[in-house]
């Protein structure tokens, strides 16, 4: 017999037993920590009282945790359903409730339909059989990228015309959220959102750090940024490139490359022992191979599996 009820602040440190104990039996290891379940839990949009569900067994042990979030205003939702290894009785419930609450997010923000999609590790056999079932198909797969290094490395030499700033000024954020939304426009799962709704997500998050976001200007134009955070830094010691993205019209002068040395040196110089990152194999731009290239690995595949209700 399981008890339901809505999540609260406090609860973050039960949640990340829980999803440590699932990603444990799945890849071995956890795979957020306890600061990224708080920073969910304080995504802003989301509502504790209507987007997310806690299962409890009879001795109060949380066995499962589920939620549905919207980006922005679009009928983009993103979804979860995490029980822990041997427990019956709560998944499928979870998986109804998370779709319901996906079509009722969709239709508050005017949309017809809503496109739901759920992140999977490439190893989980048992959750892609879960999402095929639901209605779900694999859509594209992220690999995580990461390269480490052996001591500090020497920054690269600006290209001809380049000046890097720093996003501890708003002008510069602005630039940075402006080059992201253009440079991002045809990736997959983007939505447009304003500077306001990008800002204030950014400023929500524990591991955001304001003078790790450089954006390049070409000849005084905006042309590229890179904004790195401290994602990975507490149980990994690396250095996370949470976006790197080149305006189309700026794109061949070897920005990406340059500004992506830039973040290992950064990261390097801070003593990091590496630097990770996420790329959507399906998308040509930035392309998977200008990562190897520059001698990251890949260590994980997400798969993002996609339905439309």
């Amino acid at each position: 017999m399981h008890t339901i009820s809505r999540p609260r602040a406090e609860d973050a440190a039960a949640i990340y037993e829980l999803i440590s104990a699932y990603d444990t039996s799945v890849i071995g290891v956890p795979d957020m920590t306890p600061e990224d379940v708080a920073d969910e839990l304080a995504e802003p949009g989301f509502d504790l009282d209507k987007d997310g569900w806690l299962w409890r067994d009879a001795d109060g042990l949380l066995v499962g945790w589920a939620w549905a979030c919207r980006k922005g205003d679009s009928e983009n939702v993103d979804v979860e359903v995490i029980v822990r290894p041997g427990v019956d009785g709560v998944e499928s419930e979870g998986w109804r409730l998370v779709l319901e609450r996906a079509k009722q997010l969709a239709d508050e923000a005017g949309h017809a339909q809503a496109t739901v999609d759920v992140g999977v590790y490439r190893e989980d056999d048992g959750k892609r059989k879960t999402a095929a079932d639901q209605g779900f198909a694999a859509a594209t797969g992220f690999h995580r990228m990461r390269i480490d290094f052996d001591g500090p490395l020497e920054a690269p030499a600006p290209p001809p015309g380049v000046s890097l700033h720093t996003g501890e000024s708003e002008e510069v954020r602005r630039e940075g959220h402006a080059v992201h939304q253009e440079g991002f426009a045809e990736h997959f799962g983007f939505v447009k959102v304003d500077y306001d709704h990008w800002y204030e997500r950014r400023q929500a998050q524990s591991v955001n750090d304001w003078s790790q976001l450089t954006v390049a200007r070409l000849d005084g134009e905006p042309a590229a940024m890179v904004h790195c955070t401290n994602m990975f830094l507490s149980d990994e010691g690396c250095g996370y490139v949470a976006t790197l993205a080149v305006r189309p019209q700026f794109r061949g002068h070897g920005l990406g490359r340059f500004l992506l040395r830039h973040a290992f040196a950064q990261d390097a110089a801070r003593g990091r022992k590496g630097t990770i990152l996420h790329v959507d194999s399906n998308n040509t731009t930035p392309a998977l191979g200008l990562y190897t290239s520059a001698g990251m690995r890949p260590v994980l595949v997400i798969d993002v599996w996609r339905r439309r209700l």
